[in-house]
């Protein structure tokens, strides 16, 4: 099961930065495994949409049991959120996020 964390478009000033002129959004969902033995039981969804001249670009990523400690989740998703972390290198920033013991 999937819900809603939060929901953010990258500043207008990062993307002129990039070179991007259109807006993208980033949404972020707490995926929470339901089989009852299932060990980290959390994961994140990640969904960018970006709005080009054309129909909308859509890229789901979903990484699936980072953790049984649903704080640390919430904690994580707070940090991509605020950091307006994306899909491209959001598994690596996992890996160095529990490197570190968050």
């Amino acid at each position: 099961m999937k819900r809603f964390f939060g929901g953010i478009f990258i500043e207008k000033e990062k993307l002129q930065e990039e070179g991007i002129s259109h807006p993208i959004k980033l949404e972020y969902y707490k995926h929470i495994n339901e089989e009852i033995n299932e060990k980290n039981k959390y994961g994140i969804t990640i969904v960018k949409t970006e709005y080009t001249t054309e129909k909308p670009k859509v890229e789901t990523k979903d990484l699936k049991s980072i953790t049984d400690d649903e704080s640390k989740i919430d904690e994580i998703l707070n940090l991509f959120k605020n950091n307006q972390v994306t899909t491209i290198h959001s598994e690596e920033i996992i890996a160095d996020l529990i490197k570190s013991g968050i």
